[in-house]
Parts: C-alpha cells; structure tokens; sequence
C-alpha cells in the first residue's frame, strides 16, 4: 500500500496509525471531491439567492437546500476519511456492554429465553406431529 488508501498495520513513519482511516492518494481525492462539491454548492446558493431576491419564489426553497447539501457533504467526507471513528471511540471506552451489577440478571434473562424457545419448538413439533396424524 505504498502512501495509497488506509494506513498500513505497520507504521513507515509517517506518523501514527489511525485504524481505518485514508491516507495518502487517496485522502487527496477524498479533499478535492469535498472541495468541489463545496464550490458547486456555494455557486448554485449565490445564483439562487439572486434569483429568489429576483422574484422567484422556488428559488427560496434552493437557497436553504444548497448549505444543507454542503453541510451534509462535510459529514459524508468526515465518514470517508474516518470509517472506523465509532469503533475506535467505543473501543477507547473500555465499558462493558453491561454493568457488572446486571451480569447476573443478563444471564438470568438469557436462560429464560433459551428455556421459551426450547418450549415454543417442543409446542411446535408436538402440533406438527398431530397435524400428520390428522392427515392418515
């Protein structure tokens, strides 16, 4: 992966590894699309405000899409340079997925339901095989 793409496992020390996230080629592309989109935004915004300041009024509702749209396009460019951001963050977290003093209500909620399916496949085999009897 020589500079394209997600870092490598290993640094080239170029500075430290964020899992997941571009580099290199690839983030460039990744800035020049999101600066584009936000120069085409920025001009449709200032041709429609003119034009709604003109008298048309669908241009109003332009005026407000073309900032949502560029807003929108910095989130969607944050998530393409930064895909595994979520995890990373929850896995810096170090809580469990359920507080220690839980752990035993958990355990107690998952028996019952093994115990429920156990039962409704019983009820389900039980009912399948009347079915067959009913049938000779």
């Amino acid at each position: 992966m020589s500079g394209e793409g997600v870092n490598p496992s290993v640094p080239d020390g170029a500075g430290p590894v964020v899992p997941g996230r571009l580099r290199g080629s690839a983030a460039l592309r990744a800035h020049l699309t999101l600066t584009l989109g936000l120069a085409l935004c920025a001009v449709a915004f200032w041709f429609e405000i003119g034009r709604a300041e003109s008298g048309n009024e669908l241009s109003w509702a332009y005026v407000f899409e073309w900032p949502l749209l560029a807003i929108f396009a910095v989130y969607m460019w944050w998530k393409v340079l930064h895909p595994d951001a979520e995890k990373v963050a929850k896995s810096k977290a170090g809580k469990p997925a359920i507080a220690p003093e839980f752990s035993g209500m958990l355990s107690a909620w998952q028996d019952h339901q093994r115990e429920l399916s156990e039962t409704q496949r019983t009820a389900e085999a039980e009912l399948a095989e009347e079915r067959n009897r009913a049938r000779e």
